[in-house]
């Protein structure tokens, strides 16, 4: 058995093809950018993401026969927070990055309110910046016109790995 795998980390996107024994068989990488609106933030843009995934995938296949392929896996940078249209599949902000810093005080408000316990009750997690929550609570607070449209449905939010495979999957 062969496994393509994905890896869409923070500086680009790793393919490669590990077989039955564990040896990898052949490797592609693409980079892509990051961007640094204002100090503390770091944001991806998901067609960079996407056509990194691509080029990495496309590199391993020119050296491997798909027909070997038994199985995809995606691995990714986990918590960075991205928006896409379900209909286009095109992303209508850049992604927030894991190392974005933007919701330091969201989380120190919401640690005064005391809601620190029940988001540790609830998630096994503390609050912060790291972690997708937050960020999401952000792009509520401030990108109302954004948020409008996760909430009627049209936009899917998500981490790079579902981006990922809704791409791949032309959003079915």
């Amino acid at each position: 058995m062969s496994v393509l795998a994905i890896d869409a980390g923070t500086t680009g996107v790793t393919a490669v093809v590990v077989e039955r024994d564990g040896t990898i068989a052949v490797k592609g990488y693409q980079e892509f950018a990051q961007h640094f609106p204002r100090p503390g933030w770091v944001e991806h843009a998901p067609e960079e993401i996407w056509q990194a995934a691509l080029e990495a995938t496309s590199q391993v296949l020119k050296a491997y026969d798909a027909a070997e392929l038994e199985a995809v896996g995606i691995t990714n940078q986990r918590e960075t927070v991205m928006l896409w249209d379900r209909e286009t599949l095109g992303a209508p902000r850049r992604a927030i990055v894991w190392q974005d810093r933007r919701t330091a005080d969201l989380c120190t408000r919401l640690r005064e309110e005391g809601h620190e316990d029940r988001v540790g009750e609830l998630t096994g997690l503390r609050l912060d910046p790291y972690f997708s929550g937050t960020k999401l609570m952000w792009l509520r607070e401030n990108e109302p016109h954004t948020w409008a449209l996760v909430e009627s449905g049209r936009y899917a939010v998500g981490t790079v790995d579902s981006y990922l495979i809704a791409r791949m999957s032309r959003g079915t």
